[in-house]
């Protein structure tokens, strides 16, 4: 469960349903140091029906949501449309194509074969759009999970890999074990992934009004004590379009994948970050958003920064247990560590380690999240 800002448009999610889960924020600590509880999943709680995912992207109105976010559907359009010489008389395999957007625009770029998997209601229309394109000869649509499906009769490998794999922090959902499952078993050596970097940046913002509506409202309701549900208040991460006036440090990059090498077991981690603040303000919350890169002689560079056209990713938004007063100079350090959630492997639970020794006071702490 994504909290998203009131009247903003989900993402990849879009479930925008109240969380029902006020449970104790304990838990004890995984391997890695993560809280495997950090949003009161006790241990033993049900795996969610192995289908709520694929059944959320059966409605259209997801795939609206992201045909309509210009940025993301151009640099895909741009980046394979600009690599007419790369996809030319190739054989593509599209990893979760939705609507077949980017399976349309393969053929279009002369792929000799493109073919689309998804596991979601979605695909049925996918090929009514394909066919009434003029398509259907070259893009052959499969309904399945990557992992299960079989390639069309005499196809054992393909050249090229595309998908929009992309959550929110990046990894929400988990959609990137799919793509290298698929880049594994059935890419060609010295095959491409089209997006095939990415990296994730941390800054920190103002943000006391939304901060005064949604986080301290919890301090006084009607006169009686609800720091209870502020508790799990500070433990969920919201969703939403952060403006550049409001960040008041440096951007520290933190994290890189190279989609050709890395491996799913590196998509937990533990990374450092410092960040230095670039005027006198008070830090009210972190956030973190991501660029992804793909391998084309031109540049292109999709990116979700708080600086630029806003995306259906948005940015998500990390509230701090404790406001900080910073003044020009002044730096925050730290670590941010991310894994699947024991109990949902499509869910992260998150840690940030704070270490702040400002002008004016000092501040260390540790804050559990989980993006659900």
């Amino acid at each position: 469960l994504v909290l998203l800002r009131c009247g903003s448009i989900g993402g990849h999610a879009m479930r925008e349903e109240q969380s029902q889960d006020l449970k104790d924020a304990g838990g004890e600590e995984d391997g890695m140091g993560l809280s495997a509880t950090a949003a009161g999943a006790e241990g033993g709680g049900a795996e969610p029906p192995q289908d709520y995912y694929f059944d959320s992207y059966s409605h259209f109105g997801i795939h609206e949501a992201m045909l309509k976010d210009k940025v993301r559907t151009e640099a895909y359009r741009d980046a394979i449309l600009q690599s007419k010489h790369l996809f030319k008389g190739k054989v593509v395999l599209d990893v979760g194509c939705g609507t077949g957007i980017l399976s349309m625009f393969a053929a279009k770029a002369g792929a000799k074969l493109v073919i689309g998997v998804d596991c979601s209601g979605i695909i049925e229309q996918a090929r009514k759009i394909v066919a009434e394109n003029g398509f259907a000869e070259k893009v052959v649509l499969i309904r399945g999970k990557m992992e299960e499906v079989a390639m069309p009769e005499g196809v054992e490998k393909v050249d090229i890999i595309i998908s929009e794999w992309m959550g929110y922090f990046l990894l929400y959902e988990s959609m990137l074990n799919t793509v290298l499952w698929a880049r594994d078993n059935l890419l060609v050596e010295g095959g491409l992934l089209f997006p095939d970097r990415s990296t994730m940046y941390l800054c920190g913002v103002e943000d006391r009004g939304y901060r005064a509506e949604s986080v301290e409202f919890w301090d006084d309701v009607y006169g009686f004590d609800f720091k209870a549900v502020k508790d799990v208040a500070l433990l969920e991460p919201l969703v939403d379009v952060v403006h550049g006036d409001q960040v008041a440090t440096d951007h520290c990059a933190f994290y890189s994948i190279d989609l050709n090498t890395v491996t799913v077991e590196e998509l937990s981690f533990t990374r450092a970050f410092e960040i230095t603040c670039e005027r006198r303000d008070t830090l009210h919350a972190l956030v973190v958003y991501f660029d992804v890169d793909f391998p084309t002689h031109q540049p292109v560079c999709m990116t979700t920064s708080p600086a630029a056209t806003p995306t259906h990713w948005k940015q998500t938004v990390f509230y701090t247990q404790r406001l900080l007063t910073v003044r020009k100079g002044d730096v925050l350090s730290g670590t941010i560590a991310a894994a699947p959630n024991a109990n949902n492997h499509r869910d992260l639970d998150i840690r940030i380690d704070v270490d702040f020794k400002g002008k004016k006071h000092k501040a260390k702490f540790t804050q559990d999240f989980r993006l659900r």
